[in-house]
């Protein structure tokens, strides 16, 4: 069955049926990591809306918005295959009044990391998420693991703010070379794609260390090996709650988190260790 596509809250509230509702919130060009987090909420609720909406507050100065994959009619069906009843596809017009003032601040945890090399981006992607958890009113909302600084973020936003909406995170899902799927890895070339894989691989010989610091040495090494073609933003070992960088010694779970522009794209990364 074809999903009813709503473009404004007035068609949400017609498109809602009985039960609960899984919301799984997108920018569009859908891919198979999409499609798990969309089975990974069919999984837990009645219903499940996916959100398409690519958001101008995200971006900043110079960064990809007019050319971010825009490809409605694929996704849509994307959508119809995996079963999901409602699509939401506003424009931005019907998501931001022209004279807005208020939006969210992600404070010092969105300052940090991504945030440092992207000024103003988690401000942006959680102002969008709140709104759509407002229209959509979703019992539940599915994210990836491969965004995790923006998956912390949201989760510390619902326990700062009491939104009444159960984060899901779901695994980072990839290519059998192991490349992270996502939606930019349309934009490399073949040459591209090769250095690309030195982002997984940063990845992989950090998880062989178990010592905080001899594991950034690793994952450092093997991505310095793919410059000049891969230009580094970050690698670095956080805390997977506060994204704070971890110190020795180190007990838990921590966020190896890489990211680099090649040719002109630019990608991130991540695993989750154990010390």
């Amino acid at each position: 069955m074809d999903p009813i596509v709503a473009r404004n809250r007035t068609d949400l509230i017609k498109a809602r049926g009985d039960g609960s509702v899984a919301l799984v919130p997108t920018m569009g060009a859908l891919h198979e990591g999409h499609r798990s987090l969309i089975r990974a909420a069919r999984s837990r609720a009645d219903h499940v809306v996916v959100s398409i909406f690519v958001n101008p507050l995200q971006f900043g100065p110079g960064e990809d918005f007019s050319r971010y994959p825009r490809t409605f009619e694929a996704d849509l069906e994307v959508c119809r295959a995996e079963g999901v009843e409602v699509v939401f596809a506003p424009a931005a017009e019907d998501m931001y009044h022209p004279d807005r003032q208020v939006s969210l601040r992600s404070g010092e945890m969105g300052r940090v990391v991504e945030g440092a090399v992207r000024p103003g981006h988690f401000d942006g992607m959680l102002t969008v998420v709140l709104k759509l958890f407002n229209l959509v009113q979703p019992d539940l909302a599915v994210f990836g693991q491969k965004d995790a600084q923006q998956l912390a973020l949201i989760r510390r936003m619902v326990a700062d703010l009491d939104v009444p909406v159960e984060i899901v995170g779901a695994p980072t899902v990839r290519e059998p070379d192991g490349l992270a799927l996502s939606s930019r890895n349309r934009y490399l070339s073949p040459a591209d794609r090769e250095v690309a894989l030195a982002l997984s691989r940063a990845l992989r010989a950090g998880a062989a260390e178990s010592v905080p610091s001899r594991v950034i040495a690793a994952a450092r090494e093997v991505l310095e090996a793919a410059a000049p073609e891969l230009a580094l933003d970050y690698v670095v070992l956080v805390d997977p709650a506060t994204f704070a960088e971890v110190a020795e010694p180190y007990t838990g779970e921590a966020v190896l988190a890489v990211a680099g522009r090649v040719g002109t794209t630019r990608l991130i990364d991540n695993a989750v260790l154990s010390f």
